[in-house]
């Protein structure tokens, strides 16, 4: 992962901001933490989980509230992210189940294979498919055979009129969240170069190129789609 750095920086400030800036959006976060919550229940009591860009650690405190035998492993190449993370875990009292790595797939120490990762608004910072590909491909080589990935990113196919619909309904949203017009604007104009929006079929097929079987689109918020797959045996 060492080569796939975002030109969008996680800054102290920026972080420390991000999860106000989309509180009154948290209806759509909920909604897929539920689903993930479903989809993972049959893990092991004991499940051992990597979160790939764990960010500010909302879905890891939220499973680990959940399934309170589950350890968790938090990879986040954002310093201030990952502070606001361990923070958060030790307020939930649930650092003894974590293991915090700043830095990349590509410098985490070896381990035993993990039963699932969650890798939830990562991937489309990686603009290049090939690169994307070899992400996947390191989220696989930790998995156990028949592990389970569950990834969420923006997907859509920028040249359709559904996309200008759809992107119109997510300026709305962004605003509804009091996000200034001079963000939007800088987000709107990072969608496509320094955000790769790819369709939906081609997420599906890097995916599925990297060691893993079709994924499988079980969740989708405007242009946020959401899947799951397991490791190929």
């Amino acid at each position: 992962m060492k080569n796939q750095k975002s030109s969008i920086v996680f800054d102290k400030e920026r972080a420390s901001s991000y999860d106000k800036r989309f509180t009154k959006l948290a209806s759509i976060r909920d909604a897929l933490h539920l689903l993930i919550r479903m989809q993972l229940s049959d893990l092991p009591a004991n499940a051992r989980i990597l979160c790939v860009g764990a960010g500010t650690g909302i879905e890891l405190v939220y499973l680990a509230q959940t399934f309170p035998q589950w350890s968790f492993t938090a990879v986040e190449p954002a310093m201030p992210m990952l502070d606001i993370c361990r923070k958060r875990a030790e307020e939930y009292g649930i650092t003894s189940r974590c293991n915090f790595h700043e830095g990349y797939l590509d410098s985490l120490p070896e381990s035993d294979p993990f039963d699932a990762a969650t890798c939830i608004l990562v991937s489309h910072f990686i603009t290049q498919p090939e690169e994307r590909r070899k992400f996947f491909h390191e989220i696989a080589e930790r998995l156990r055979p028949n592990g389970y990935l569950v990834s969420a990113d923006l997907a859509s196919d920028m040249t359709t009129s559904a996309y200008e619909s759809l992107f119109e309904v997510w300026v709305k949203t962004l605003k509804y969240s009091e996000i200034p017009d001079e963000e939007i604007e800088k987000y709107r104009a990072a969608l496509g170069k320094d955000v790769a929006v790819l369709p939906p079929k081609e997420v599906e097929s890097i995916i599925s190129s990297s060691d893993f079987e079709r994924p499988v689109l079980f969740y989708q918020a405007l242009l946020m789609h959401a899947w799951y797959s397991k490791r190929t045996s």
